[in-house]
């Protein structure tokens, strides 16, 4: 089969995937953004929708106030009985939770906390007798002994009670390369099948796989592992691992995995973080065989354009630590989005930020917002204004330590840079009433210079009377994964920084570089 790659662009973590009879349900991380856990969905594995969220209501996920890069690791997604199964991490909350539903659309459980299974990337399998087991990665994100790692574990479960029914055993656990982690088991022929990724989650990342006669090992290692890594090599697509089997419609089978697309000179900077590939399987001796992940982007543009006409927020928009209905309505001014601030910002670990997931590496998003301001200031006016009234704008989103953005207060407008513990703005001064605002996602220069080193540019404008004002240009690497270290992607949207503030309509378009 002819893949896109990527299948899911933009920050889409950690897939899992499962085949129900002629349809395919795949879900993703979303760690500290809500609702959590998409689930997409397909007939052909080409073509995929997004038809709801496994967390879509609170108390399913203790996400308030969860550490930058806590939150839902890593779901693996089964069926079994009738029944659709979410594992997944509540890292540095819950635990290990198990969620289930009859329609993978939703509505999802609650979430079932499994005692004596601390760990991550925790994946079910069920043997012949309906026996649950449970294998995971020995990380404890929950009782603070986060600094130690205790390899590939397993326990059988009682996914009724909730708890494990024996004591953690160790099995295989790789080549002996750093961090086992994202184990899969699957039975195949004659065998039970272990597949895990290990390397680290970073350049070295890779896929290994092993076998044994019972789900609960010994198992033998492929003598060819690792059977999948991009590592030392000129791919475009590095960071190849934490993979899921399925078979192909045709027969065949195939591979879903995480992968990143690092640019600039030397390949150092992956604005869009984890994004989700897939790549074909062969079984040869009983093993498979893994193709290299080959770039392959969906042909044209891609667009996007709300004009908030609906009740309910479209499901591409996601938050921070909190519902975006909790902040966000399409009612209160029909036809037009509303945000109300309680006076957190970007730099704040909640704010009332509304974004959506870059999707493409050259892409522009742009609004039209509304402050409230109606009339004209004079220049002293405008500055004992400023810090007061209502305020808003674009941004683009790593984490609350990472982030550039376009404000409006009034007639003040103000494009903004927080990396790390830097910052640095620009003021200007504008005409009263709603404003379009705009940021624009480029490629990077050209030949040798240092710009070349980087993943792209970031321009922050406005469109004032007509005509095009850009009041700051970026450099995009500082929103990057490798600088920023979250575990996410770039999320580009919408903010209120204080007060009420109201906009029109929102658009996106994006490509692939040239």
């Amino acid at each position: 089969m002819n893949f896109p790659n990527p299948l899911i662009p933009g920050f889409n973590p950690d897939p899992s995937i499962v085949k129900v009879g002629e349809d395919y349900y795949l879900a993703t991380s979303t760690f500290e953004y809500l609702p959590g856990i998409p689930i997409y969905h397909s007939t052909d594995l080409v073509n995929w929708d997004r038809i709801g969220h496994v967390v879509d209501r609170e108390g399913q996920l203790d996400s308030t106030d969860v550490p930058t890069l806590g939150g839902a690791w890593a779901p693996t997604i089964r069926f079994h009985d009738g029944l659709f199964y979410v594992a997944v991490t509540d890292a540095m909350a819950r635990g290990t939770l198990v969620f289930t539903a009859e329609n993978p659309s939703g509505p999802w459980s609650d979430g079932l906390v499994i005692e004596g299974a601390i760990g991550i990337d925790q994946d079910l399998a069920w043997d012949e007798d309906g026996t649950a087991y449970m294998t995971y990665s020995g990380l404890d994100t929950v009782t603070g002994n986060i600094g130690e790692h205790g390899g590939i574990l397993q326990v059988r479960v009682d996914l009724e009670a909730g708890k494990a029914v024996e004591e953690p055993r160790s099995v295989w656990s790789g080549t002996g390369l750093m961090f086992p982690e994202a184990p899969h088991l699957y039975r195949h022929g004659d065998y039970w099948y272990l597949m895990i990724a290990e390397g680290g989650t970073e350049r070295g990342h890779s896929v290994s796989i092993a076998r044994g006669t019972s789900p609960a090992g010994p198992f033998e290692g492929n003598p060819a592992n690792p059977i999948l890594s991009a590592r030392s090599t000129e791919r475009p697509i590095q960071n190849t691992g934490h993979g899921d089997l399925v078979q192909t419609p045709d027969g065949g089978w195939a591979m879903v995995l995480l992968g990143m697309r690092p640019k600039g000179m030397t390949r150092a900077f992956s604005a869009l973080g984890r994004e989700t590939f897939i790549t074909p399987v062969t079984w040869e001796d009983g093993w498979p065989v893994v193709e290299p992940v080959i770039l392959n982007p969906r042909p044209g543009s891609g667009k996007f354009e709300d004009h908030f006409a609906d009740s309910e927020l479209d499901g591409g928009w996601i938050a921070v630590r909190r519902f975006p209905g909790t902040f966000a309505s399409t009612e209160k001014n029909p036809g037009r989005l509303t945000l109300v601030s309680d006076g957190t910002g970007l730099d704040d670990p909640r704010p009332s930020f509304l974004g959506r997931r870059q999707r493409y590496q050259v892409e522009t998003i742009s609004a039209l917002v509304d402050t409230g301001s109606s009339e004209e200031l004079d220049p002293l006016a405008a500055e004992e204004s400023a810090g007061k009234g209502n305020a808003g704008g674009l941004a683009v989103r790593y984490d609350e330590a990472h982030h550039y953005s376009i404000e409006l207060n009034g007639t003040t407008l103000t494009a903004r840079a927080r990396i790390s513990s830097i910052e640095q703005s620009w003021t200007r001064q504008v005409p009263a009433g709603p404003l379009e605002l705009r940021i624009e996602t480029r490629q990077p220069e050209s030949g040798a210079g240092f710009g070349h080193l980087s993943s792209d540019t970031i321009a922050l404008q406005a469109v004032v009377d007509g005509e095009l004002l850009t009041l700051a240009e970026l450099d995009g690497r500082y929103l990057s994964a490798e600088t920023a270290a979250s575990f996410t992607g770039r999320v580009s949207g919408v903010f209120a920084s204080r007060g009420t503030v109201t906009f029109d309509w929102f658009r996106s378009e994006g490509r692939e570089p040239h």
